[in-house]
């Protein structure tokens, strides 16, 4: 019985799996922090449930990657305090993020993390690693879609600029 048989759960993990997966929880913490301070600069009632929404999103990921690194006996990183509610006429307009710019953020911050998934899963030899951020590449995804209608829907999607003339092809 070798290293790579039986139980997943029973193989160390390797160094980038480990590398991975820690970077990921510093990243998940930090952008939960960062979503409840979005929550207080936000007037749109749209935005504000997919911002909860994204918020569970991450806090369960990051449960389970938390879970994940402590069994394996993997120090956990530090999590940034939670923010506290504020009032949104008491943001100076100015010093307010806006909602468009949330929304931007967001979406970016949603893509970058389904590239986050599908490396970790492609350095994976522990298939339930693999499976683990399958699910989030997965939730990810469906999350962006509603982001993407969102922006559509609300005129804050700003298009590259469309490559309309297509040059004659001369044979």
């Amino acid at each position: 019985m070798g290293i790579l048989s039986g139980n997943p759960q029973n193989e160390p993990m390797h160094y980038g799996e480990v590398f991975g997966v820690w970077s990921y929880l510093t990243v998940a913490k930090g952008l939960h922090a960062s979503y409840q301070a979005f929550t207080n600069h936000t007037g749109d009632d749209d935005l504000k449930k997919l911002l909860e929404e994204a918020m569970q999103g991450l806090k369960q990921e990051i449960n389970q990657t938390e879970e994940l690194l402590k069994v394996n006996g993997i120090g956990l990183p530090p999590s940034p305090p939670d923010r506290p509610t504020a009032d949104l006429e008491s943001i100076p307009v100015g010093a307010r993020f806006s909602d468009p710019e949330i929304s931007a953020a967001v979406s970016m911050n949603i893509a970058t993390g389904l590239v986050s998934c599908s490396q970790i899963m492609g350095q994976s030899i522990r298939e339930d690693i693999a499976l683990l951020f399958g699910q989030f590449h997965v939730a990810k995804a469906l999350l962006g879609a509603k982001f993407l209608k969102l922006n559509k829907e609300k005129g804050w999607l700003v298009p590259p600029p469309l490559h309309l003339q297509v040059p004659d092809k001369k044979e």
